[in-house]
C-alpha cells in the first residue's frame, strides 16, 4: 500500500507532503500528520488568497446591508410623493428588518447543511443567491397588482438568506485552512471586509449623487423631487443596489473551485487519501483539489472505519450539547453575539445626531442632503470602524479573543452609560467623540471576536452548525434593536423633539453590554491552539478525537482548563 501512496515529483518548487506520509498506514496517524502541516505552515500566498476569496463575500454582504438605509430614502422620493417623499415608518422598518430575517434563516440553514453535505458543496451557492436576489432588486418595479415595497422585501429576504449563509461558511473554511499561529488574524481580516463594504457603499453613493448633481440641485426637498428628478433618483437606487453584484461575481469562480477542507474530509467524509492530497495541493499554493490514486483511496476508505472520530447525527448533536459543559459554551457564543448586535445595530439611531455635529446632517437641496448622508458616513466609517477592525487583526493572536471581548464589553458599557445618563449635557462634538470610541471598541472587541471564536472552538462535525446558531442569534439581536427598541426613541415625540427617549435607549444598550461581560466568561480562549487541541476541551464522553487513546481534557479536568491560554 505504501508504494501506491507515492506520487511523482521532487521538492524543487513545492514540497511533496504526500510522500512524507505515504509509508504510514494508520489512518489516525496520517490524519494527525497531514493536519499538522496546515497548522504549522508559514504564512503564504495561499493564505492571502483564502482571505480575499472569503473576504470578498463579506464586502458584498456589508455593502448590501449598509445600502438599505440609502435605499429606503430614495424609494420614498420616487414612489411616495404623496407622503412628503418618504416611506411610512412600517414600510421603512419592514424593508430593513427583512434582510435580517432572511439572514437568520441563511445562517442556521447553510450552517447545518455545510456540516451535512460538506463545506465545498455549499460554498458559492450562497453567493449565487445573493447575486440573483440583488439583480432582481435592481430590476424590479411596481405594477397594478403589486407593491414596490412588497417586492423589495421579498427579494431582500432571499438576499438575506444568501448573506446569512456566508457567515458560517467563510468563517469555518478560513479557520480550517488557517495556520494556527495566525488563524485569528486571518479570520479577523476576512471579517474586516465588512468595514470596507460599508465604505464602498458610501463611496458609490457619493459618485452617483455627484454625477446627477445638476438635476438634484433643482429640488429643495424630497417632496418636491418629481418629474426628471424622480427619474434620476430611480436610476440611482437601482445602480447603487446593482453594483453589489460586481465583487460577488468576481469571487464566485474561486469559491466554486475551492477544495473541501481537509478536516471535513478526514472527520466527516472520512476520506483519508483525498484529504492528504487536498492538504498537499493547498499548502503548495496551487488552486483546486487534490486527485488521489483511486486504488489507494479505496483501500484507505476501508481502513477509515478505524478512525476514532465520532459520526455526526441529530441524535448525537442533541446528546452532545445536552451536556452542561458543552451546552454552556454554545450558549456563551450565541448570547454574546445576540447582546452585541442589539447595541451594534441600534447605534445607527444616533447617526443623524453625529452627522449634524460634523456638518453633514442636512442640506438646502436634495443633492446636498443625499451627498451629506453619503459623505458623512464615509467619514464615520473611516474614523471609528476601520481602525477598530485593523487593531483587531493586529492584536487578536497576541492579546487573545477572550480578553479583547471582555475589555470591549466593559468599555462599551461605560461609554453607553455616559452617553445615556449625560445625553443632554454632552455637546454635539462630544457625542461625535463617544460615537467614534464606541465604533472603535465594537470592532476592536466583541464584533470581531463573536465571529471568530465560534469558528474555532467547536468540533469539526458540528462547527458550522454551531457557528450558524451563534450568528443567527446575533441577527435576532439586530431584529430586536430595529423592531422593538428603535421605536422607543420616538416615545412622546413632538414637533420640536423627534426622539425624546433616545437617552433612555442608550441606557438600555448599556445594560445589554453589561450582560455581555458575563456571557464572555462562558467561552474558551482559543489563541494559538490547534482546532484538534480545542476539541479536547469538550466533554466527549470518553471518545477520542485525534486517535490518541485518552479521554477529553474536559472529562478529566475542571472547567478552569477551558480558560487556559
Amino acid at each position: 500500500m505504501a508504494a501506491l501512496n507515492k506520487t511523482a515529483g521532487g521538492n524543487n518548487a513545492f514540497h511533496n507532503f504526500n510522500n512524507d506520509f505515504a509509508h504510514i498506514e494508520d489512518p489516525n496517524e496520517r490524519r494527525r500528520l497531514a493536519l499538522a502541516e496546515i497548522d504549522k505552515a508559514p504564512f503564504g500566498w495561499y493564505h492571502v488568497r483564502a482571505i480575499l476569496v472569503a473576504g470578498t463575500g463579506f464586502f458584498t454582504d456589508s455593502y448590501d446591508i449598509f445600502c438599505v438605509s440609502l435605499l429606503t430614502i430614495m424609494l420614498g422620493i420616487v414612489y411616495r410623493n404623496d407622503h412628503k417623499g418618504a416611506l411610512s415608518t412600517p414600510q421603512d422598518t419592514a424593508i430593513k428588518v427583512s434582510t435580517s430575517a432572511g439572514t437568520v434563516l441563511g445562517q442556521v440553514g447553510f450552517g447545518a447543511l455545510a456540516d451535512i453535505v460538506g463545506r465545498k458543496k455549499m460554498y458559492g451557492l450562497e453567493l449565487i443567491l445573493i447575486i440573483v436576489a440583488t439583480l432582481a432588486q435592481a430590476l424590479t418595479g411596481p405594477g397594478p397588482g403589486t407593491s414596490i415595497v412588497g417586492l423589495i422585501i421579498f427579494w431582500r429576504v432571499l438576499m438575506g438568506i444568501g448573506i446569512g449563509g456566508d457567515y458560517p461558511l467563510s468563517s469555518i473554511i478560513t479557520s480550517e485552512f488557517a495556520t494556527t499561529k495566525w488563524r485569528g488574524a486571518m479570520m479577523a481580516a476576512v471579517f474586516s471586509m465588512q468595514g470596507l463594504g460599508q465604505l464602498g457603499g458610501a463611496v458609490v453613493m457619493v459618485c452617483l449623487v455627484s454625477g446627477f448633481r445638476d438635476t438634484l440641485e433643482g429640488a429643495a426637498s424630497y417632496a418636491t423631487c418629481t418629474g426628471h428628478c424622480a427619474v434620476v433618483v430611480d436610476k440611482m437606487w437601482r445602480t447603487l443596489i446593482g453594483m453589489g453584484i460586481v465583487p460577488a461575481t468576481i469571487a464566485l469562480y474561486y469559491r466554486l473551485t475551492i477544495p473541501e477542507t481537509p478536516r471535513y474530509t478526514f472527520d466527516v467524509a472520512r476520506d483519508v487519501e483525498k484529504a492528504n492530497e487536498d492538504v498537499k495541493t493547498y499548502v503548495s499554493g496551487k488552486k483546486g483539489e487534490g486527485h488521489p490514486d483511486e486504488i489507494s483511496q479505496a483501500a484507505a476508505r476501508r481502513a477509515s472505519v478505524t478512525l476514532d472520530v465520532p459520526v455526526a447525527s441529530w441524535k448525537d448533536f442533541f446528546s452532545f450539547y445536552g451536556k452542561l459543559r458543552n451546552g454552556k459554551i454554545l450558549f456563551g457564543t450565541a448570547m454574546s453575539w445576540l447582546l452585541l448586535d442589539v447595541a451594534f445595530y441600534g447605534l445607527g439611531l444616533n447617526s443623524s445626531t453625529v452627522l449634524t455635529a460634523i456638518g453633514y446632517g442636512s442640506g438646502k437641496t436634495v443633492y446636498a442632503q443625499l451627498y451629506n448622508i453619503a459623505a458623512g458616513n464615509c467619514i464615520l466609517v473611516c474614523a471609528g470602524a476601520l481602525p477598530g477592525y485593523w487593531l483587531a487583526i493586529a492584536t487578536i493572536d497576541t492579546v487573545g479573543r477572550r480578553p479583547l471581548q471582555l475589555l470591549g464589553f466593559s468599555f462599551l458599557t461605560i461609554l453607553f452609560i455616559v452617553w445615556g445618563f449625560a445625553f443632554h449635557k454632552i455637546s454635539p462634538h462630544g457625542q461625535l467623540g463617544i460615537y467614534v470610541l464606541i465604533q472603535l471598541f465594537f470592532n476592536w472587541g466583541p464584533n470581531s471576536t463573536t465571529f471568530i471564536v465560534p469558528g474555532e472552538c467547536f468540533p469539526t462535525r458540528y462547527r458550522s452548525t454551531s457557528h450558524g446558531i451563534s450568528a443567527g442569534s446575533g441577527k435576532i439581536g439586530s431584529i430586536i434593536a430595529q423592531a422593538a427598541i428603535a421605536p422607543l426613541r420616538t416615545r412622546g415625540a413632538t414637533k420640536t423633539q423627534a426622539s425624546p427617549w433616545l437617552n433612555h435607549v442608550m441606557q438600555i444598550f448599556s445594560a445589554f453590554m453589561f450582560c455581555g461581560i458575563f456571557t464572555t466568561l462562558l467561552i474558551p480562549e482559543t489563541k494559538r491552539r490547534t482546532l484538534e487541541d480545542l476539541a479536547q476541551d469538550w466533554d466527549m464522553g470518553g471518545e477520542s478525537i485525534t486517535g490518541a487513546p485518552v479521554q477529553s481534557k474536559a472529562a478529566d479536568a475542571g472547567s478552569d482548563d477551558i480558560e487556559r491560554q
